[in-house]
């Protein structure tokens, strides 16, 4: 019996207490397949769909439950490609965690927004960091994307604007400290 698309992602790599994928230390879950083929990209490794290893949904809440203080960041690969998936991964640790959750995608937040199945995994993420990568506007001073072109998306406010909302740190920390002290 083959399982549920649901309740498997095919993964890469699960690297823990990382610092490039988001602030402070986060849990990424590098996904397999990407059709976006941006030249100079990363991570070209993780272009085709079938690499990697097939994971339950389970397994890697294991994972990421293990570690009490990292963040989560969904990554590739493009997480969007296997949006049933993470949505069911974004769900469990929105369930069992109180760990925000970023997701790389070469896809525009604007086109995620009309297309239903990403939609779903969209509206579970804390931080999208949109767009592919260009070459020609990479910048290695950037934090957490590598082209000026990629933009740091807070979603939820982003959502509840209907426009794109930028990623402030300060104010992230700010409504982080006001969580701890409630």
């Amino acid at each position: 019996m083959e399982e549920n698309k649901d309740n498997c992602l095919q993964v890469l790599d699960i690297l823990e207490d990382t610092t490039v994928d988001g602030p402070g230390f986060r849990t990424s879950i590098y996904c397999a397949g990407c059709t976006h083929h941006c030249p100079g990209c990363h991570n070209p490794q993780s272009w085709a769909k079938d690499c990697g290893t097939k994971q339950s949904i389970e397994d890697i809440m294991q994972v990421i439950e293990a570690d009490p203080f990292a963040n989560v960041t969904f990554s590739g690969g493009d997480p969007m490609q296997q949006a049933e998936g993470f949505t069911a991964l974004a769900k469990a640790i929105r369930e069992r965690t109180t760990k925000n959750i970023w997701c790389y995608t070469g896809y525009t937040y604007e086109k995620l927004l009309n297309m239903p199945a990403q939609r779903k995994l969209l509206e579970l993420l804390d931080v999208l960091v949109d767009g592919p990568f260009i070459e020609a506007e990479r910048d290695t001073t950037l934090s957490f994307r590598g082209s000026k072109n990629q933009r740091l998306i807070d979603v939820p406010r982003s959502l509840a604007a209907g426009k794109v909302v930028n990623w402030n740190r300060a104010q992230s920390l700010g409504n982080h400290r006001k969580a701890i002290s409630a």
